[in-house]
């Protein structure tokens, strides 16, 4: 073949539009192809994308109540906590009838720890106390007991005068303050929260291996 400027005009133009031609074809197989290939793979993800978020759209009205109804919860497990606490505390406890107590204008001679019992949700923790102090304030003192958001339940409840504190069972006597009236002894019992224990396997007997756990 001639060279391209031994050519006539015809075969020039005919060279021009096959070279053209040519580079067309290579540009659409081997870059405008993997292109429309990537963007077709790009629009597939956007409708996914898109499908996946007109479903959530559905939810969006319900988000709100949802998140109501978690705040409800959580306020209502805060209260639930403070009835009944997650752990014993009983240093909070004392802390806190001795408030109560000192409002109401009455002494808390002593707390005595006896043996707490565990139950299915709960422990029940018993405090033996001993009072004193004028007749209308010890009453005030078990209502505001009775009011407090933590319970507590007073039970084995003795009273007598101060001129006869023994009545009441108390362990020892004090120098009474002459507006105090009577002296009460009682067990005033607080409670706390747990986890369900397991139940204890049973022990096996001499030369039996013991039960597998599941």
């Amino acid at each position: 073949m001639g060279n391209f400027s031994e050519m006539s005009g015809s075969k020039q133009w005919m060279a021009l539009v096959g070279g053209a031609a040519v580079l067309s074809a290579a540009l659409f197989f081997f870059v405008f192809r993997g292109m429309r290939d990537v963007n077709a793979e790009a629009k597939q993800k956007l409708d996914a994308k898109l499908q996946e978020n007109a479903q959530l759209e559905a939810y969006r009205p319900k988000l709100a109540e949802i998140e109501r109804q978690l705040a409800n919860l959580k306020q209502q497990l805060e209260i639930e906590r403070r009835i009944v606490p997650d752990e014993k505390e009983a240093d909070q406890f004392m802390r806190m009838v001795s408030a109560e107590a000192s409002r109401a204008g009455i002494e808390v001679r002593r707390y005595t720890s006896k043996p707490s019992s565990t139950r299915d949700f709960y422990t029940e923790m018993p405090f033996e106390m001993e009072l004193d102090g004028p007749y209308y304030s010890v009453l005030t003192f078990f209502d505001r007991l009775g009011k407090l958001e933590r319970i507590i339940n007073v039970s084995n409840l003795q009273m007598a005068t101060t001129k006869k504190p023994a009545d009441a069972k108390v362990k020892k006597q004090y120098q009474y303050a002459p507006g105090e009236s009577v002296v009460a002894t009682c067990v005033a019992t607080t409670f706390f929260s747990h986890d369900i224990q397991p139940p204890a396997s049973a022990p096996s007997k001499p030369g039996q291996p013991a039960p597998k756990a599941n």
